[in-house]
């Protein structure tokens, strides 16, 4: 399959790294779209490594027999937690681009099986960061196709707003619809269900945070296997909440849609959009506590503004 040779983008936001959406509609187009992706790459002596949904995995099997230079890996290995994501991939890219290799990512999230709308807004925005996370990475660029055969044009805006790039007919080409220059528009978080429980916290109260958390997220049903990593998690960030936070806050628990949710509110601010995003160097003094909550928890969100200080809310299901 011959692919069309690329259209490099002009503007004044244009980074090394390249991140294209390229949306397709049906199997047909998936091929095209990805194995001209791939064919560039390999024509251009450059390494691929491609994490899709197992159906799509089968499909580009299929169509490359066993090319040395395309790497597939299971991305459902790593859990539902977008948080994680950043990290894996700056792995995979690291590794298939030994020596300075450069290096092509074709990474489909999985958006619907994705278990809940805070889900669906957290890998948003997980895509929106990936242009932060590999911005002066020249050798990287990816691909992320997106199922558009349902029609859902709002969803589709919404996600096109996170790549700056946009596949078209075989090139890629400037995305009008890009945020340049601008903050990442959260989602409002929900508010908790009633009924939920709180209490303040200050020094001196992790031991009653602990158990208290796990008291209610056993009476919501979080395996008894599972409770230790909750507890882990909720000690780390209300630690940095108590440190780094004017010194206590708010914490608050309740169910929701098979879920044990834990929320802890305070004054201060995460100013590193990235911090638990990125493995801690083994030589780092501190910021693992975002991070082990992103690997023990099934969803991490965090809203944090200088003007309304943070929220860190944490998800844990209650289903096997």
């Amino acid at each position: 399959m011959s692919a069309s040779v690329p259209r490099r983008p002009s503007g004044r936001d244009e980074t090394p790294f390249r991140h294209e959406l390229y949306p397709y509609d049906g199997e047909a187009q998936f091929l095209s779209g990805t194995l001209g992706f791939i064919r560039e790459a390999l024509d251009g002596g450059e390494a691929v490594v491609v994490a899709v949904p197992s159906d799509k995995t089968s499909l580009l099997r299929g169509e490359l027999a066993d090319e040395p230079a395309v790497t597939f890996v299971d991305i459902s290995t790593i859990g539902p937690n977008p948080g994680r994501l950043v990290a894996v991939w700056e792995a995979w890219m690291r590794e298939r681009g030994e020596g300075g290799r450069p290096v092509r990512g074709i990474g489909e999230t999985a958006w619907r099986t994705a278990r809940s709308a805070a889900q669906v807004s957290e890998l948003r925005y997980h895509e929106w960061l990936l242009n932060r996370a590999f911005a002066r990475s020249p050798a990287w660029s990816m691909l992320c196709p997106y199922d558009a055969a349902d029609g859902d044009q709002a969803a589709l805006r919404s996600l096109s707003r996170c790549h700056p790039l946009i596949r078209q007919d075989g090139q890629y080409v400037p995305n009008e619809g890009y945020l340049v220059g601008a903050e990442y528009p959260f989602d409002a978080l929900t508010d908790p269900c009633d009924p939920y429980q709180e209490m303040g916290y200050t020094h001196g109260d992790l031991a009653a945070i602990r158990a208290k958390v796990s008291q209610c997220a056993a009476d919501a049903g979080v395996s008894a296997e599972r409770l230790p990593k909750l507890a882990v998690a909720v000690t780390e960030i209300a630690t940095n909440s108590i440190r780094h936070g004017g010194g206590g806050g708010t914490l608050r628990t309740w169910s929701q849609d098979a879920t044990f949710l834990c929320e802890f509110r305070d004054s201060g601010h995460i100013v590193d959009v990235m911090a638990g995003r990125r493995r801690p160097t083994p030589d780092q003094i501190g910021g693992r506590g975002l991070w082990l909550a992103h690997q023990l928890c099934d969803l991490v969100e965090i809203r944090s503004t200088a003007e309304r200080g943070t929220t860190v809310r944490l998800h844990m299901d209650t289903t096997p």
